[in-house]
């Protein structure tokens, strides 16, 4: 094997005083055992994002920095940004120090022994492993079929997503370097990563129930994330409008000569129940068509003001990293 590489774990946190402390206990045990076996070197970290949290979540990572920086380093960005803006944040700040990184959620239901196998597949030539789940028996029927709907719906749409693959993921510096080139505002890290190429692999591990605290992601954010990847990375919803409006005219078309040979022949009855459900359906598909346009057009006045998709308040490190506002120094001169 070649020398210990710097793995960097990047935990996106809103909200988690209630398992944040188990969480660095868990990862502070497998790090001393990875360093130990000589899988990472010891100027490996764990950072911390805090994503606008209103609870004590800073404050305990604060502490957990000052009690040990040798493990723990922290970012506070100035609000909430959402889980995939705290992620790259914390992957863009610490592109240019770490050699490999991990992305994993805080609440302690991606399986951390996974960790030992994801840096071995790297260090057999992989610059991307992604963590996928086994099985979905801690899932409820509900949450189990809308997962794998979404999966399912996301490849129909021609987003190339990884199937019951979320956000638990190691990416080489290579991959880093190439992910900073994506600039566009409306993030899905889940269609961006497998966009960059270069060879991966996937580890397969079992998603446990959540340590403590409460979930994220309630069903209105799950839709909400589901719209935002279909829209990010296919134009398909277009293409089915025109489909649709051709359906239509046809419909239209075949219910017009209908309608001419039922005068002709003096079977016509006047009838106010069709007209008015016509009305409704063409009304209504005309209004879920002007929805689907005006998610890409909103998509699109969003991309060209160009705002910053986060800002970092404070990084707390014993490594120094020259970052402002998701961008280098120079970048701004």
């Amino acid at each position: 094997m070649n020398k210990p590489e710097t793995l960097y774990m990047i935990i996106p946190c809103c909200n988690e005083e209630a398992v944040l402390r188990e969480t660095a206990r868990q990862l502070k045990n497998k790090y001393t055992s990875l360093i130990d076996r000589e899988l990472i070197s010891p100027e490996s970290r764990i950072v911390f994002v805090n994503d606008g949290s209103w609870d004590q979540t800073w404050q305990i990572i604060r502490e957990l920095h000052e009690k040990n920086p040798d493990f723990f380093s922290g970012l506070c960005l100035s609000r909430n940004c959402g889980h995939q803006n705290a992620v790259l944040a914390g992957l863009m700040t610490v592109k240019d120090i770490c050699g490999v990184t991990i992305t994993m959620d805080a609440d302690l239901q991606d399986d951390i022994n996974a960790i030992d196998e994801m840096l071995n597949r790297y260090y057999e030539g992989n610059e991307v492993v992604y963590g996928v789940r086994s099985t979905r028996k801690t899932d409820t029927f509900f949450k189990k079929f809308t997962a794998e709907a979404f999966y399912k719906f996301m490849k129909a749409m021609g987003a190339d997503v990884v199937y019951n693959h979320a956000d638990f993921r190691l990416m080489s510096r290579r991959v880093l370097q190439e992910l900073a080139e994506f600039k566009e505002v409306n993030l899905f890290l889940r269609g961006m990563v497998p966009l960059i190429g270069f060879k991966s692999c996937s580890v397969y591990y079992e998603r446990r129930e959540r340590f403590a605290g409460e979930s994220k992601y309630p069903l209105r954010k799950m839709l909400s994330f589901a719209v935002n990847g279909i829209t990010s990375f296919s134009t398909k919803p277009l293409k089915l409008i025109t489909t649709l409006g051709f359906i239509m005219s046809i419909l239209s078309i075949i219910a017009f000569i209908w309608s001419f040979a039922v005068k002709i022949t003096g079977l016509s009855v006047l009838g106010w129940s069709s007209t008015i459900c016509s009305i409704w359906l063409i009304g209504g598909l005309q209004l879920f068509c002007l929805g689907i346009i005006g998610e890409y057009v909103g998509k699109i006045y969003a991309e060209v003001k160009r705002r910053p998709r986060f800002i970092v308040e404070e990084f707390l490190s014993d490594v120094g990293a020259e970052f402002i506002n998701g961008e280098k120094d120079s970048d701004h001169a």
